[in-house]
């Protein structure tokens, strides 16, 4: 019998994954793509029969995973897991894989072209001068970007990607990352702070690279905020949950720091943010992991995860909830 696997409001279709499968000589895997964004029919009902599932926004809860007895596997093609109940996914024996390093280089890029954005008010002025406005002096003085100091929080993949383009910007590079040793940063051209205070007084401009977990949910909030320099910028790209958006609205309005650009903003289900009436902001819509590259790349991490736990029956090599037992 072949062990389904359901897509549920994936873009694009399977005809990937399906060649895929071919090549390797998978034949008892059966892929099945549902896209019900208007919710016709509940995601359970969907999913009742599946041994693995892949989504994207839908959340897996307890309450879901208690009704899904068959299910052995979600694989994620995303880095970030925190739409899924990864302890009540571990109690339920239940695999949870996600795909790191898919999208390194893309949001790398991202991530510096928002610090040299909001340096150079390219976006600021852009929207200026369509307004009717030819002003260079327009918006918060800038200076040159070169001896300036950029704070890194945290130094995984991503960051490290970003190490070439900031050394060939002529930048300092301070990285807060507690389990990284001065050693290694030194390879890279970094150097180390043992203290996310320090990082925060220090940065001119200020990049987080972290997990959405508990204790990076509202990372910066006022205090920090109030810690950073009056002239710095923030820029975030990995979830809009580790940024207070209203403290970092006050702050924005009050000088406490120039301005911020964001990929990810708290609430994405509604679309909605303080921050999008505020002038020294530049805002992406979740954009910086995409390119065709990154897709497809994502799409296969995902796929060779399924094919691990159900067809091989062995333990995902990108295994999340690394405590769980495997059973069949």
């Amino acid at each position: 019998m072949k062990k389904k696997v359901l897509y549920y409001n994936i873009d694009d279709t399977l005809d990937y994954e399906r060649q895929l499968l071919r090549e390797w000589a998978i034949p008892d895997i059966e892929l099945v793509e549902v896209k019900d964004y208007e919710k016709k029919k509940d995601f359970v009902d969907h999913a009742r029969d599946a041994e693995g599932v892949v989504v994207e926004y839908q959340q897996i809860t307890r309450e879901i995973l208690a009704q899904l007895p068959r299910l052995k596997i979600v694989a994620l093609q995303s880095i970030g897991v925190d739409h899924v109940d990864l302890q009540a996914a571990t109690d339920h024996g239940v695999c949870v894989t996600n795909c790191p390093g898919f999208c390194s280089e893309e949001v790398a890029l991202h991530a510096v072209g928002m610090m040299i954005d909001l340096v150079r008010k390219i976006t600021m002025h852009d929207r200026s001068v369509r307004r009717g406005m030819w002003n260079p002096l327009y918006g918060y003085k800038t200076y040159r970007l070169s001896g300036r100091t950029v704070g890194l929080y945290f130094f995984g993949s991503i960051p490290q990607a970003m190490m070439p383009m900031l050394r060939a910007l002529q930048v300092r590079v301070l990285v807060y990352a507690p389990t990284k040793s001065r050693a290694f940063l030194r390879r890279f051209g970094a150097e180390k702070v043992e203290t996310f205070d320090e990082l925060l007084m220090q940065s001119d401009i200020l990049s987080l690279h972290c997990p959405l977990i508990p204790a990076t949910t509202h990372l910066i909030s006022e205090r920090e905020l109030k810690m950073m320099k009056g002239s710095a910028f923030l820029v975030n790209t990995s979830r809009g949950r580790v940024v207070d958006e209203a403290a970092l609205a006050e702050a924005i309005r009050e000088g406490e720091i120039r301005a911020a650009a964001v990929d990810v903003i708290e609430d994405e289900m509604t679309e909605k943010s303080p921050l999008f009436a505020l002038e020294n902001t530049v805002i992406t819509p979740h954009s910086a992991f995409v390119s065709e590259d990154s897709f497809y790349s994502a799409r296969k991490i995902a796929l060779q995860q399924l094919v691990r736990r159900l067809h091989k029956q062995e333990r995902p090599a990108n295994l999340v909830n690394q405590d769980i037992i495997i059973q069949g």
